[in-house]
C-alpha cells in the first residue's frame, strides 16, 4: 500500500497537524507520500522530506494553490490519485474543506477524523461528540481518510531523507478566488499545538475579567488561552479562543478549566489532554468526572492566588 498525504502549511512551515497525519499514515503500511501544494512553499517541501518515515515528497508550487482552495487542489490530488491506496490529511480546516470533495469526485465514502488504526484494516472514530467510539471499515478500493490530530503522536521532523518530486495539475479551475483572510495574531502559542492551555467559560462575565483573571496565568505558564462556546457566544473573547466540538480539538500536557462547567460539546474538545486541572465553585459541575485534579472553589479568589504562587 502507498499512501499519499496532503500537508497543511501556510506556504512557510509544515503544520504540526500534518506531522501526526503522517503517523497515521505510518500504521496503514507500505510507503508514505506527502503533497506539499502551495505557492512559493520550497521551505514546507523541503521540511516535509526530512520528517520520519517519508519516502517521496510531491511538490506543486503554483499561484493557484496559494490558498488551499479545494476547487483547485482537489483536482491536482484526483490526478495524482491512480498511483495511490490511500489519501489522509489532518482533520484542519484545510483537509476537511478538501478530501470531502476529492472522495465526491472519486465516488469514494471518506472516513472522517479517525483517532486509531486497527490491525484489521478498521479505524476509530469518535461520535455523539466523543462519547462512543465507532470501529468503521470501508470496501472502497481506495481510501480518503482524515485524522484527528490529537489521536496519533507527531512523527519526528529529523530522521528522513525523502527525494522532492515536482509534480502540476489543472491549476485555477476558475470556480472560486481568494478574497481576503482575516487572521489573529498572538504571542502566545497557537491554541491546537499549545503544551499549556488556560481555558475560562461563562462564569468569568466579562472580557474583561478574561484580561484581569485569565491572561496573567496564562502568562506565567507561557500558555495558550482557551474559551467555552458559552464564553465566545457572550462575546467575552473571540471564535478562534473556542475549544469544543465546534470549535478547536486539543489535547495538550496541561488544561485549565476555569469557571467551565463541562458541557459535552466542550469536553468533546479536550478531554484527551494528559492532564486536567478544573476550577469551578458547583462541586456537581460536570467538568470535575473528567478531571485529574479539581479544585471547588470560587475562581476570584482562587485564580489570583495561584498566579501569585507561581
Amino acid at each position: 500500500m502507498t499512501t499519499l498525504v496532503l500537508a497543511d502549511h501556510d506556504n512557510k512551515e509544515l503544520g504540526s497537524a500534518t506531522l501526526s497525519a503522517i503517523t497515521a499514515a505510518k500504521k496503514l503500511g507500505g510507503d508514505v507520500h506527502v503533497l506539499v501544494a502551495g505557492e512559493g512553499s520550497q521551505a514546507v517541501a523541503d521540511a516535509a522530506a526530512k520528517v520520519d518515515g517519508v519516502a517521496k515528497v510531491l511538490h506543486a508550487d503554483d499561484a493557484a494553490y496559494g490558498h488551499a482552495l479545494a476547487e483547485n487542489v482537489a483536482p491536482l490530488i484526483e490526478g495524482l490519485m491512480d498511483g495511490y491506496d490511500a489519501l489522509v490529511a489532518p482533520a484542519t480546516t484545510t483537509g476537511k474543506n478538501i478530501l470531502p470533495r476529492v472522495a465526491a469526485k472519486m465516488d469514494i465514502q471518506q472516513i472522517s477524523e479517525i483517532i486509531a488504526v486497527n490491525d484489521d484494516g478498521s479505524f476509530d472514530r469518535p461520535t455523539y461528540a466523543g462519547n462512543a467510539i465507532a470501529t468503521v471499515k470501508t470496501s472502497d478500493a481506495k481510501k480518503v481518510i482524515t485524522v484527528r490530530a490529537t489521536g496519533f503522536d507527531k512523527a519526528a521532523t529529523e530522521g528522513g531523507s525523502a527525494s522532492v518530486e515536482a509534480v502540476s495539475g489543472p491549476g485555477d479551475s476558475g470556480k472560486s478566488s481568494f478574497v481576503s483572510a482575516q487572521v489573529a495574531e498572538s504571542e502566545r502559542p497557537e491554541l491546537t499545538s499549545a503544551s499549556v492551555i488556560v481555558s475560562g467559560g461563562r462564569a468569568l462575565q466579562s472580557g474583561e475579567n478574561f484580561e484581569k483573571y485569565i491572561e496573567p496565568l496564562a502568562d506565567k505558564l507561557g500558555a495558550a488561552i482557551g474559551a467555552s462556546r458559552a464564553a465566545v457566544d457572550a462575546g467575552y473573547v473571540p471564535n478562534d479562543y473556542q475549544v469544543g466540538q465546534t470549535g478547536k480539538i486539543v489535547a495538550p500536557e496541561v488544561y485549565i478549566a476555569i469557571g467551565i462547567s463541562g458541557a459535552i460539546q466542550h469536553l468533546a474538545g479536550m478531554k484527551d489532554s494528559k492532564t486536567i486541572i478544573a476550577i469551578n465553585k458547583d462541586e456537581d459541575a460536570p467538568i470535575f468526572q473528567v478531571a485529574d485534579y479539581g479544585l471547588v472553589a470560587d475562581l476570584y479568589e482562587a485564580v489570583p492566588e495561584l498566579t501569585s504562587k507561581l
